[in-house]
């Protein structure tokens, strides 16, 4: 299929154009009419497989649409992150869809200083991608208003989930109005996830485009049963023998990796 049939305004097909895809993903094909319709969603899929504008796209519509009856400018639009990096990743695609739309966007996470952050946020933006953490400092500063959301997106939930965040997205949901459309994506669908999906999502759409936890196919598992003094001379000799070149090695303690 093509983004052409999918139903997009010319501006986000033109920017697409410019971005040189033509042929839409599994996930994008599955995901985008639903999202234009206004559905909550809980999504499987992993990194590569273009959900980033699975979900960019049809928020982008939906927003042009919405403007229409109320140009004023408000946070209308939050996407919720792992990493900083992701955050980056996600407003570049917001902005090179966009490019042809009238929205502001920030990035919001730690490790950088918070005031060019509350500059940007009192010029006002439409579009706000965050780490939990420093949104609740934000929020706890009184420096960003979430109360115009009309669309939550959680990229990448379980690694959010398996990082701690889930005391922290449960405070940002108490200050989010009730009444918005709410996107779930995750590479997997944990228990913890079933239960996060369960309060978060309004009779929610579920799409699989990935075996459901699942492992690389490349990946094989080997024990090698060896005495505890000899672990060392063992890997040593692994690493000689395959010629390895690139090796990750967990151990149990720090001392152990020192050694």
């Amino acid at each position: 299929m093509l983004f052409n049939e999918l139903g997009l305004s010319a501006e986000l097909l033109r920017a697409i154009d410019e971005q040189g895809y033509r042929e839409v993903t599994p996930i994008q094909q599955q995901a985008i009419p639903l999202v234009l319709e206004g559905r909550d969603l809980l999504a499987g899929a992993q990194t590569g497989t273009g959900k980033t504008a699975g979900f960019t796209l049809p928020l982008l519509q939906r927003l042009q649409q919405q403007r229409a009856g109320d140009s004023r400018r408000h946070i209308r639009a939050l996407i919720l992150v792992p990493t900083r990096e992701l955050a980056a990743q996600v407003g570049e695609s917001v902005r090179n869809y966009g490019r042809y739309l009238p929205f502001r966007v920030i990035e919001i996470f730690g490790g950088v200083s918070i005031r060019p952050q509350i500059s940007t946020l009192r010029k006002g933006v439409d579009i706000v991608v965050a780490t939990p953490g420093r949104l609740l400092d934000h929020l706890q500063q009184q420096t960003i208003d979430l109360s115009g959301v009309q669309t939550l997106v959680l990229d990448e939930a379980d690694r959010m989930l398996d990082m701690g965040f889930i005391r922290d997205i449960r405070k940002v949901l108490k200050v989010l109005p009730k009444q918005r459309q709410n996107l779930l994506f995750s590479a997997t669908f944990s228990a913890e996830i079933r239960r996060l999906a369960a309060d978060l999502l309004n009779a929610p759409t579920e799409i699989q485009v990935a075996p459901r936890n699942t492992t690389a196919d490349r990946v094989s598992q080997v024990v090698y049963p060896v005495d505890k003094r000899r672990k060392r001379e063992l890997l040593s000799h692994r690493i000689g023998a395959e010629n390895w070149q690139q090796v990750l090695v967990f151990t149990r303690t720090k001392h152990g990796a020192n050694r």
